[in-house]
């Protein structure tokens, strides 16, 4: 077994118990109930789960999706989320593995200090992708987007950024502000001429801020629009904290294209069921669910489609 399975072999193994974590997030956060207490159990017969029927995949198989006391269905949901979890993870961990090796590796030559960025780059997009399964399938089912993902996901988000921004070099990411040579006067008197800049750190985090508050107006803007217009709501408070959570780990363009995603397939689904004739001009579309899945696409591949369509303009 080379190295580079056996991290993706042990990130499957995580994710899959993280995402049975995930689904006890998934039951209970949309009703507002403690994930804590009580114990796994039975939806329908409130039988505790015993631990050997808690195994994420396995016991659902071994018990045929039944529970084992009551004997009714256990949704597809579970070990769904659970795969979906573990593939996620096991592609990190692959990415992870590259990472390591390119920075640690016999031919590397590039700083420690990138390593440990491109590193915590990686553990963002671990943590939005546990977040936006669980906001998927939560809203897909309930409605909701509970603030406990959204609002604490932004804000987790905002932290690893602010501890890239320690490990950037001297002049890594700065931004100069003005081109044309500008005039400094000390107190002593002592003129000096140069540019002013902002450095990498101040780039990094003052713009990431811009970026969640610009999401988040924007989408505030057309729910405005949509009501003001159509004398009703349109899209809701959660859709926002979403976007602005995606905007927390990726950044302002990553967010907007991961809601073009999410309106594609949101109007894609829609003509589906209007065609179908199970959806009216009124109906109600799970746009959360449409926004998370856009969201994921874009951690894994945004950053190249945005190379690609920059390159086009160029």
């Amino acid at each position: 077994m080379s190295v580079r399975v056996l991290y993706e072999v042990i990130g499957f193994l995580l994710g899959l118990l993280f995402g049975s974590f995930l689904n006890v997030c998934i039951s209970r956060l949309p009703g507002h109930e403690s994930i804590v207490r009580p114990a796994s159990h039975c939806p329908h017969c409130k039988a505790p789960i015993r631990w050997y029927d808690n195994i994420p995949v396995v016991s659902w198989l071994f018990l045929r999706g039944h529970c084992r006391d009551c004997g009714q269905p256990i949704s597809w949901r579970y070990p769904l989320v659970e795969l979906a979890t573990g593939l996620w993870f096991a592609i990190q961990a692959a990415r992870l593995h590259t990472l390591l090796h390119f920075y640690f590796g016999s031919n590397a030559s590039e700083p420690s200090s990138y390593a440990a960025f491109a590193i915590i780059s990686n553990v963002a997009v671990l943590i939005v992708g546990f977040l936006l399964i669980g906001l998927v399938v939560m809203d897909w089912q309930t409605g909701l987007l509970p603030d406990t993902f959204t609002l604490t996901g932004t804000a987790i988000g905002f932290f690893l950024i602010c501890v890239q921004a320690i490990f950037l070099g001297p002049t890594d990411g700065q931004v100069l502000l003005t081109r044309n040579s500008i005039k400094l006067t000390s107190v002593g008197n002592v003129t000096d001429s140069g540019n002013v800049f902002l450095t990498g750190p101040e780039a990094l985090v003052g713009g990431r801020m811009l970026a969640i508050c610009g999401v988040a107006l924007l989408l505030l803007i057309v729910r405005w629009m949509y009501k003001a217009l159509r004398h009703r709501e349109g899209l809701g408070l959660g859709d926002v904290k979403l976007l602005a959570m995606i905007a927390a780990f990726l950044g302002f363009w990553p967010a907007i294209l991961s809601l073009f995603f999410g309106v594609l397939g949101a109007s894609i689904y829609g003509i589906y069921l209007l065609v179908r004739g199970r959806a009216g001009g009124t109906s109600k579309l799970a746009f959360g669910s449409f926004l998370a899945a856009g969201g994921l696409i874009v951690a894994q591949v945004g950053d190249r489609m945005i190379d690609a369509y920059s390159q086009l303009l160029r």
